[in-house]
């Protein structure tokens, strides 16, 4: 039996990457004072039908859904923004005291598209969402979080792309430009994007399959169209990055792969030699009708996320070690029947007094035991013996030093903590 095809296994080696990973960025969460949120993994298939938007290539192509033994209609979630909209509506998080509400998630995302690597059908994304304000520092304090959750792990091949989407009066002088432009070489596009041509021409400036197209490069811009809020409110964006010292590129085709966003959008690439044809590391964008169409009031949101799986591309491809310990504190060594039951009583107080420390279960000769302590990693190697027993003390070696010494039993633990 192997795993379903698009999902990995995490195995001991890996995993303390991603403890490491998810700790630090929950860190910077609370840095930024943003609280975690946890969602269910699955959800009513009409959440991201009308949240996500039924022209994308997500709800189109890539949904995980199936029908309960209720009938229903269920979908593992495809992104995270949808559901923390969802319980923001449901559990009333407008009527908080606290404004905006600040909130981050770590959690898996399901696709189906083809797996490649640091694309996976099953993948960890991290996120962040600030929901009631519509102050572009807001916009400037998210996108500074996303950067900061990349320099905070060392990267430095980083390129920030901005763009602006427009408020509704921008963004429909912009779609009858969009059509207008691309109408005439309709039968020149992919079948998705003529269907996209009606619905939503914006997201023909997305697709993969037409990116090579010449109307693509002659697309009219939304910058164009940017009534005078839309480019008042993209201007005070850009100053509140300009003084954070965060540079950024705009690019104005940058549409991002939901129907939500609208104002502030952008894109965090790696510009590392090696790390693939894909740069996008994450990417996210405000989309301040997202609330009133699942059900909520009026209320602006701004968040991104990124994918931890291309997170961790992006370090290996800078030669970036994380700073992880896989060392142990103290392995036992015990030979003899009474021994080894003293020997089980003082591991577990070691444990229960916060020190890592393992034993071994396989009945190990003398020195298979010290080699088994040196791939482990062993710091200091506790040897009892019957001798040591009956004198009621046990042998510390330093397997750094070589150095070894006799402890009494009773002051085993604090002089254990002291020296780690």
């Amino acid at each position: 039996m192997k795993g379903p095809r698009g999902t990995q296994d995490l195995l001991p080696g890996v995993t303390e990457k991603w403890q490491y990973v998810e700790e630090k960025l929950k860190g910077l969460s609370k840095n930024y004072n943003y609280q975690e949120i946890r969602t269910p993994i699955f959800e009513h298939t009409e959440l991201f039908q009308r949240g996500v938007g039924d022209t994308t290539d997500i709800v189109q192509k890539e949904m995980y859904t199936f029908t309960d033994k209720g009938d229903r209609s269920i979908t593992l979630r495809p992104e995270g923004t949808a559901s923390v909209v969802r319980s923001f509506v449901q559990h009333k998080l407008f009527g908080s005291p606290n404004q905006p509400v600040k909130l981050f998630y770590i959690g898996p995302m399901f696709r189906y598209e083809r797996p490649q690597q640091g694309r996976m059908r099953q993948f960890v994304q991290y996120g962040v969402e600030a929901l009631g304000s519509e102050d572009p520092a807001i916009d400037a304090e998210v996108i500074a979080l996303a950067m900061s959750a990349y320099r905070e792990l060392g990267l430095k091949s980083l390129k920030l792309v901005l763009n602006s989407l427009g408020d509704n009066e921008s963004r429909n002088n912009h779609r009858k430009a969009l059509i207008d432009h691309f109408s005439p070489v309709k039968d020149e596009l992919c079948s998705d994007c003529q269907t996209r041509l009606e619905k939503n021409p914006l997201r023909i400036l997305d697709c993969k399959k037409d990116r090579d197209h010449e109307a693509m490069a002659t697309a009219p811009s939304i910058l164009e169209f940017l009534n005078d809020y839309s480019r008042d409110y993209f201007d005070q964006v850009k100053a509140y990055l300009d003084a954070m010292e965060i540079p950024y590129v705009i690019d104005k085709n940058l549409v991002r792969g939901l129907d939500y966003y609208n104002h502030t959008a952008f894109e965090i690439m790696s510009d590392a030699a090696g790390f693939g044809a894909i740069t996008t590391l994450s990417g996210g964008g405000r989309y301040n009708g997202l609330v009133q169409e699942l059900g909520g009031p009026e209320t602006p949101g701004i968040g991104f996320a990124l994918s931890i799986e291309r997170l961790l591309m992006a370090l290996d491809a800078e030669n970036i070690e994380l700073p992880i310990d896989q060392s142990l504190d103290c392995y036992v060594i015990a030979f003899g029947d009474e021994t080894k039951v003293k020997a089980a009583s003082i591991l577990q107080k070691l444990r229960e007094a916060g020190v890592q420390a393992d034993k071994d279960y396989q009945d190990k000769k003398m020195k298979a035991q010290f080699r088994a302590a040196d791939r482990l990693k062993a710091r200091f190697v506790l040897v009892l013996g019957e001798e040591e027993l009956e004198n009621n003390i046990i042998a510390v070696k330093n397997m750094e030093t070589g150095d070894q010494e006799n402890i009494g039993l009773n002051e085993l633990i604090s002089y254990i903590k002291g020296i780690i």
